[in-house]
């Protein structure tokens, strides 16, 4: 199912974690976010299943650097954190339809197949996983597993393949993308210390919160394969995408939180006003 497009029913949202102060590329993307919605509905969501690295001082002060920029958004805001059930939910499904298996296989191990193998498909950014724990046993996946053996749960993506038949995604500007289930390997849905991961909690919460419009960096643009493939698998609504421009520095740097001078929490401090700031952010240039 395929978003509407009337500007009217336009959901979008802008779903920074709070692991530091929001920047320039932030700014940006809360912004393009706000315009893709027009007369339509404008969510702010805060991704904070990382417990380790998420701080209750930054999701405050994501609030109020988007004030300052003159943003509004819908109450009340989604925290991640407080829905583990919803993605429990998802996995349980999963798990039931045999597309999940346990994989036991630590960082070094999976380097060291990979070597002995002679190398493994690439995806996107790096080698993909090699399948390891896939041809387990189901007798020995649960004795490994009573045994308190640490694991994460991956979907097996030729079976989800083969599951959905072909898929596709609508791209704003772009019109239809072709969806290649095999692109990640059998990613990571869960794990013992992360209940779940960043493509099955979104996709998730993207469904849930009614979201028509997904506006979000190019750099996102690959994890679409995940998410549409996820959706097909849930019997999700599919929303349309617009990865927009990645804002950068003179040196053609892109925006991390690192850069603290260019962090709106201290422009704004430096005296410059959100007018400015959205100048700064390239903003009114266009996407």
């Amino acid at each position: 199912m395929t978003a509407t497009a009337d500007p009217a029913a336009i959901v979008t949202r802008f779903a920074p974690s709070p692991t530091g102060l929001l920047h320039l590329g932030h700014a940006y993307s809360a912004l393009f976010a706000r315009k893709i919605a027009a007369g339509g509905r404008f969510l702010l969501r805060i991704e904070d299943i990382d417990v380790g690295r998420c701080r209750p001082e930054f999701d405050t002060a994501i609030r109020e650097d988007l004030a300052w920029l003159g943003l509004q958004w819908e109450e009340p805001v989604r925290r991640q954190s407080e829905h583990m059930a919803d993605y429990r939910t998802a996995l349980d499904r999963l798990d039931g339809d045999d597309l999940l298996y346990p994989c036991f296989c630590t960082r070094k191990e999976i380097l060291a197949e990979i070597e002995r193998a002679g190398g493994a498909p690439h995806g996107p950014e790096r080698p993909l996983y090699p399948g390891t724990c896939r041809a387990l046993s189901a007798d020995e996946r649960r004795a490994r597993i009573a045994a308190g053996e640490a694991h994460a749960l991956r979907l097996d993506a030729a079976q989800a393949g083969q599951r959905t038949g072909p898929l596709e995604w609508d791209e704003m500007e772009r019109g239809p993308q072709p969806c290649d289930p095999l692109r990640h390997g059998d990613i990571v849905l869960a794990r013992k210390d992360v209940a779940t991961s960043y493509h099955l909690a979104v996709t998730v919460d993207d469904a849930l919160q009614g979201v028509t419009v997904v506006t979000r960096g190019e750099d996102l643009f690959e994890a679409t394969h995940v998410h549409r493939l996820l959706q097909a698998l849930l019997g999700l609504p599919a929303p349309r995408y617009r990865h927009h421009r990645l804002l950068t520095d003179e040196t053609g740097r892109r925006f991390a939180k690192r850069d603290r001078a260019l962090t709106l929490c201290a422009l704004r401090e430096a005296g410059r006003s959100a007018e400015e700031v959205r100048r700064m952010a390239g903003f009114d240039t266009g996407a």
